[in-house]
């Protein structure tokens, strides 16, 4: 529908049960305003269907198809789809950007995480390296992925130093915070729980550590 129509919203009222409701393709506005206007406009028990694009395929010449690349199809639709989502918009999404329905169903889901959507694999949340860093943050992110990367909705903070970790590792469930050199401390969520373990020893302890909170499960 287009959310700036009267008579379409009006329309709403008169309806006996909620559908899923989406904005009109091929209307002159940004995806994200049209989204948010809709939103605003129609009664919360409608749930909105999502789409990174409002120019149908039957729009897009061979020429434009050619020349779509993937990091510009990742960038509109994570920004779009991305951006309603943080805002509390959307209750399904449709990725139409992509050229196989394999690589939009991929896409969706990698969104669908990263606003913290839906959690369909385990999650990392690891701060920019900078001089308090205080390991590789490279390296220690590649060890810690390989022993926890089987974790389905488990979050994971991987900070570089005490200074600024504890602060940014938001909602994770568990943390790895560099805490002198060459020690490490532990995190269940915000709270430190295992101090100044040596740092070979430190993903060792970080599996034990979820373990024991019952977040662990054998790899298939």
């Amino acid at each position: 529908m287009d959310p700036r129509s009267e008579e379409e919203i009006a329309l709403l009222s008169h309806e006996k049960a909620p559908r899923l409701i989406t904005v009109r393709d091929g209307i002159e506005m940004s995806p994200i305003a049209a989204f948010r206007l809709l939103a605003a406009r129609i009664p919360s028990s409608y749930p909105i269907l999502l789409k990174d694009t409002l120019k149908p395929e039957s729009q897009i010449t061979e020429s434009e198809l050619h020349r779509r690349e993937v990091t510009k199809n990742l960038l509109t639709a994570s920004t779009v789809i991305g951006a309603l989502l943080c805002d509390g918009i959307g209750d399904a999404v449709l990725i139409r950007g992509e050229s196989s329905p394999e690589a939009s169903l991929r896409l969706a889901y990698n969104i669908l995480q990263s606003a913290g959507v839906r959690i369909f694999k385990t999650d990392y949340v690891a701060c920019p390296s900078c001089g308090r860093t205080l390991f590789n943050l490279q390296e220690t992110t590649a060890r810690i992925k390989a022993a926890t990367d089987h974790l389905k909705g488990v979050r994971i903070a991987i900070m570089g130093c005490i200074v600024n970790g504890p602060g940014e590792m938001a909602d994770a469930d568990f943390g790895y915070v560099g805490g002198a050199p060459g020690k490490v401390n532990l995190y269940v969520g915000k709270q430190a729980v295992k101090f100044n373990i040596p740092q070979e020893e430190a993903v060792e302890q970080l599996v034990t550590l979820i373990q024991e909170h019952g977040k662990w499960v054998e790899r298939d």
